[in-house]
């Protein structure tokens, strides 16, 4: 019979770059080689496609991909393949861009499609859907940057230029401290601080800034952070529960990828009827953005009241070997070797 040809394309522009190459590192390294034949593509963090020539070397976070031919007629390339297995993390990767690509050339790819990946990439804009879905959330503000200036954005998307300091009072006044400071097109919690005060506040706005014009500001959850990972396109499951458990103060990027003392426990220490709860609300929450193939579903249970509270999708989760998504599937039942068999297969039939 003859292989499936699988291009897995990491790497990418976004700040995620380092992050994908360990997620593709373990893809091939599990890959069944019997069924498909594989074609490594790395994009450089200056937008440049290669291909890879595989070494059989496991590199460690902010290893330099080397060993890569430059690829001349990209399109040509790629229309060679069955389907693409994109393993980009960020933007120009998991926000739809790139999908938008393979559409573009008719070449099936997994995961989700555009609207699902630039909606579950927009943490504001995920937020605005998972309203509508009935999904309980943390209270949030909205904040852009336009050149020097910003402009908060109110419930009804009413917009008023502002200096930070009146729209740092203007959020104390709807949200309580802790605040947690996100740039609304980021993973990985790049980007992420936590502010317990006017001063950091304003300070962490500045800071989330760097990475997007638009900012969102949630108050925080004192309570247990959990996951769940969905698999699927129109039947979709849900794996079991996993619990983050981080040494730092959040679960950032370096408490992710550089803190060995940060754990995960799958599954969760949590009442049956509540992990159940989770599940539903998982595959809820995916098929509310028109999610397809995977996602990884962040939520927190609350410590005083155990009430679920949804807190971002994930539409092209990690698949480094510490990662969450790969984890808590095999915990249900699927090995990782399974998981990537049943991805292409579900990007084929999508």
């Amino acid at each position: 019979m003859e292989k499936i040809k699988v291009g897995v394309v990491f790497g990418g522009m976004s700040t995620e770059n380092e992050v994908s190459v360990l997620s593709a590192g373990s893809i091939l390294e599990n890959i069944d080689r019997e069924r498909f034949e594989v074609f490594p593509i790395y994009i450089d963090k200056q937008g440049k496609w290669n291909i890879f020539i595989e070494d059989g070397n496991k590199r460690e976070l902010g290893a330099k991909v080397e060993n890569v031919i430059a690829i001349e007629n990209i399109e040509k390339y790629l229309q060679k393949l069955d389907v693409i297995f994109p393993v980009l993390h960020g933007l120009y990767g998991e926000d739809g861009t790139i999908q938008g690509l393979f559409e573009l050339l008719k070449i099936p790819y997994v995961g989700c499609r555009v609207l699902a990946s630039s909606v579950g990439m927009d943490k504001v804009y995920t937020k605005i859907v998972f309203e509508k879905a009935g999904l309980n959330q943390t209270p949030y503000e909205y904040v852009r940057k336009y050149k020097d200036t910003y402009i908060y954005i109110d419930k009804n998307f009413n917009e008023k230029i502002s200096n930070l300091k009146e729209i740092a009072k203007k959020i104390t006044e709807n949200l309580e401290f802790p605040m947690f400071v996100k740039p609304s097109n980021s993973g990985s919690s790049v980007g992420v601080k936590k502010a317990e005060s006017e001063k950091e506040l304003i300070e962490n706005i500045e800071y989330a800034s760097k990475f997007d014009s638009k900012i969102l500001v949630e108050q925080g959850v004192i309570g247990k952070e959990v996951e769940c990972a969905v698999l699927g396109n129109e039947e979709v499951i849900a794996s079991c529960v996993g619990e983050i458990k981080s040494e730092d103060e959040f679960y950032s990027y370096d408490a992710k990828y550089k803190n060995k003392e940060s754990k995960t426990e799958i599954p969760a220490d949590l009442p049956r009827e509540i992990s159940e709860k989770i599940r539903k609300q998982a595959i809820k929450a995916f098929k509310s953005i028109d999610g397809k193939g995977l996602s990884r579903v962040d939520f927190f249970v609350e410590d005083k009241t155990n009430k679920i509270i949804i807190n971002e999708i994930n539409t092209m989760p990690g698949f480094t070997n510490i990662s969450m998504y790969p984890k808590m599937l095999e915990k249900s039942g699927i090995s990782y070797k399974e998981l990537i068999t049943n991805l292409i297969e579900l990007a084929l039939e999508k």
